[in-house]
C-alpha cells in the first residue's frame, strides 16, 4: 500500500491528510513536532483572552485520526533522505515513504539581537508560545510592562492580548507608520492613532538594539537602537515576520530559496516530494501574489490540491483573487484584490473615512480605464463573493461605488453613509479630471 508521509500537523497538512482519505485508502502518517493533534493557530491568542479554551481551537475529536486511518507519529524530523526514501528523526528513529508532503510552516524571525533566546523572549506561533506567555505574562502583578518588537499583524494580535490583561505594552515598529508597507497612508494612520487611544505606547521608526538578561538568564529590559533609551520590562514578543520553518530540510537534494521551491502543482525538484503552506515558495509568481504566502486559506487550499495530484488527478495550484483578513484591535480588516500602499502606475485611490476615526474603505482603479482593482476596508464587513464576482467581471470603480450597498454585511451602514461615500467619491473625480 503507497504511504504518504506529511510533516506537520497545521492547516496545509491536516487538509492534504483529509483529503487523500476521502479519495483514496492509501496509508497516511502525519508528522509533528509541536502538537499531537491539529489545532487552530488563529485562535491561540482567543485561549489567552479567556474566549475559549484551548481544546476549543481543535476543530476535530481526537478519535478522529483514528477513525479515519491517519496515523500520527510525533518527533522532530533531522534530515529527508530523498534517495532511499527515508526521514530520520532526531531520536534516531527513521520513517520510509512514497510520497512526502512537507508542510513545516513557518517560524518567527529573530535577526540576531543580543538576548533574543532569554527566558521571557518569543514569539506567537506555537502551543508552547502560548504556554509560555502564562508564564511569563499571566496578569500585571508579574509582568509590569511588555515590549512588542515588530509591527505586522502578529505583534497587533499580542498587543491586545497583553492589553486585555492590562499589562502595559511599549510596541517599537521600525516603519514611519504601522504596516505602511502593505496600507496606504490613510489607513496606516487611523491605525497608528487607534492603537494610541488604547493606551499602547506606540514607538514609530525605532528598532531594538538588544535585549538585557537579568541573573537568571531572563529578559529585564530592551535598549532602543536609534535613542539608547533603556526600557524595563518582564516579556519581550518579537513579532519581526515569519520565515518558511525548512532548516533541516538544507542539507537534502531538495530545493530551497527562502523556502521550499515547487511549481504549480505543488511539486519540488524531486520526484514523489511536494511542498505546501507557508514553507512553500512559487518558482514563478502567480499574478501579483508573493511566491510564499503565509495565509490561512491559501494553506488550505494548497492541501486540497495536492491531495488531487497524489490521488492521480493532477490539478493546478490556482488561489483565485487575492482576499485576507484580520483585526486590529477593534476595528475588523478585510481586503479583496490588490490595493497597494502607493499607487502603481497608470493606478489611483478613492479614499473615504468616516468622522468617527474608525471606520475607512480605499478603492484601487486603473487611472485610464477606470477598471477597479481592490477594496480596503476597515470597520465595515464586506461579502467575499461579490468582490470576487466584480473581480472576474472586471468591472469599473464606477460601478463598484454605486453599488457597494451590495457587497455589504449590514446594508443598514451603508444607507446611513451613502450620500457622505459618493459625495466624496465624485469630488475626488472632480479633482483628478481637473
Amino acid at each position: 500500500m503507497e504511504h504518504i508521509v506529511i510533516i506537520g500537523n497545521g492547516i496545509s497538512g491536516v487538509t492534504a491528510a483529509r483529503h487523500i482519505r476521502k479519495l483514496s485508502d492509501k496509508k497516511i502518517t502525519i508528522v509533528s513536532a509541536e502538537s499531537k493533534f491539529f489545532f487552530s493557530r488563529t485562535a491561540l491568542m482567543y485561549v489567552y483572552m479567556g474566549h475559549m479554551k484551548f481544546e476549543h481551537t481543535q476543530p476535530y475529536e481526537d478519535w478522529f485520526w483514528k477513525k479515519n486511518g491517519i496515523n500520527l507519529k510525533q518527533g522532530f524530523v533531522k534530515t529527508i533522505e530523498t534517495n532511499s526514501k527515508t526521514l530520520h528523526f532526531s531520536d534516531v528513529d527513521s520513517l520510509q515513504y512514497d510520497k512526502l508532503i512537507i508542510a513545516t510552516g513557518s517560524k518567527p524571525n529573530k535577526f540576531g539581537w543580543p538576548g533574543q533566546n532569554l527566558k521571557g523572549v518569543q514569539g506567537l506561533y506555537h502551543k508552547q508560545d502560548l504556554e509560555n506567555l502564562e508564564v511569563y505574562a499571566p496578569n500585571n502583578k508579574v509582568c509590569k510592562r511588555a515590549v512588542i518588537v515588530g509591527g505586522g499583524l502578529i505583534g497587533i494580535e499580542l498587543a491586545e492580548m497583553l492589553n486585555s490583561r492590562n499589562i502595559p505594552v511599549t510596541f517599537l515598529v521600525r516603519e514611519s507608520s504601522f504596516w505602511n508597507g502593505v496600507l496606504p497612508e490613510g489607513e496606516s494612520e487611523m491605525i497608528n492613532r487607534h492603537i494610541k487611544n488604547h493606551h499602547i505606547d506606540l514607538r514609530l521608526g525605532v528598532n531594538l538594539k538588544e535585549i538585557i538578561p537579568d541573573e537568571n538568564g531572563k529578559a529585564k529590559a530592551v535598549v532602543v537602537a536609534e535613542t539608547g533609551e533603556t526600557i524595563h520590562c518582564d516579556f519581550v514578543g518579537l513579532t519581526a515576520g515569519v520565515s518558511p520553518n525548512i532548516g533541516f530540510i538544507k542539507t537534502s537534494e531538495i530545493e530551497t530559496n527562502r523556502g521550499v521551491v515547487v511549481n504549480r502543482f505543488l511539486e519540488t525538484n524531486i520526484k514523489d516530494v511536494y511542498a505546501i503552506g507557508d514553507c512553500a515558495e512559487q518558482r514563478e509568481a502567480i499574478g501579483q501574489r508573493r511566491p510564499i504566502e503565509a495565509v490561512w486559506y491559501t494553506g488550505r487550499m494548497m492541501g486540497e490540491t495536492v491531495a488531487q495530484t497524489i490521488c492521480n488527478n493532477k490539478i493546478e495550484y490556482k488561489p483565485g483573487h487575492w482576499f485576507n483578513s484580520a483585526k486590529f484591535l477593534d476595528i475588523e480588516y478585510q481586503t479583496y484584490g490588490w490595493v497597494f500602499s502607493k499607487p502603481r502606475d497608470n493606478e489611483a485611490h478613492f479614499h473615504w473615512k468616516h468622522d468617527d476615526d474608525t471606520k475607512c474603505i480605499t478603492v484601487g482603479f486603473d487611472s485610464n480605464t477606470n477598471q477597479f482593482f481592490g477594496i480596503n476596508t476597515f470597520g465595515i464587513r464586506m461579502r467575499h463573493e461579490i468582490f470576487d464576482k466584480w473581480l472576474t467581471e472586471k468591472r469599473d470603480v464606477d460601478y463598484v461605488i454605486n453599488h457597494l450597498a451590495e457587497a455589504n454585511f449590514d446594508p443598514e451602514f451603508y444607507k446611513r453613509f451613502e450620500k457622505e461615500i459618493l459625495s466624496a467619491y465624485h469630488n475626488q473625480l472632480q479633482t483628478i479630471e481637473s
